[in-house]
C-alpha cells in the first residue's frame, strides 16, 4: 500500500523550506517559517510533529530533514489529481491542462522526448 503523501498547502510549504534548507536545526526552522510564513514557534513545532508522525519529515537531535522527496510529494498528487479529475487519463489530463493554450517548438519537443523516454517497451 503507498504511503499516504498529501500535503495540505501550509504543510505543503513548510516542507518546501525544509526541503530548501535541509538539514535545519528545529530552532532555526522556526525562525525561518517566522519570516517567512509569519508563524509563532508553536505552529512550526506542531506542523513539524504532525509531519514526523506520518513519516514525511524527522527530526533527530533537533535536526531536521526529509524522509520524503519533494518530487515524490508532487507526483503522488499529480496522480490524484488525474485520478480524481480525469479518470487516470493522462491524455484528458493533458488536453484540460493546456486548454486553448499553444505549445512552443521547444516545449513540444521536450515534451515528445518525455513520451520517448517514459514509453512502455513491447
Amino acid at each position: 500500500m503507498e504511503k499516504n503523501l498529501k500535503l495540505y498547502d501550509a504543510e505543503y510549504r513548510f516542507a518546501c523550506i525544509v526541503w530548501d534548507h535541509e538539514p535545519v536545526q528545529s530552532g532555526d526552522l522556526a525562525r525561518i517559517t517566522e519570516q517567512l510564513l509569519g508563524w509563532k514557534r508553536t505552529t512550526t513545532y506542531t506542523v513539524l510533529k504532525k509531519l514526523c508522525t506520518r513519516k514525511i519529515l524527522q527530526n533527530e537531535g533537533s535536526i531536521v530533514t526529509s524522509l520524503v522527496k519533494q518530487r515524490e510529494v508532487q507526483q503522488y498528487e499529480s496522480r490524484e489529481v488525474m485520478q480524481k479529475n480525469f479518470g487516470g487519463s493522462l491524455p484528458q489530463f493533458i488536453t484540460a491542462f493546456l486548454g486553448n493554450n499553444s505549445l512552443s517548438e521547444k516545449e513540444a519537443e521536450e515534451i515528445k522526448g518525455l513520451i520517448d523516454r517514459y514509453k512502455e517497451k513491447t
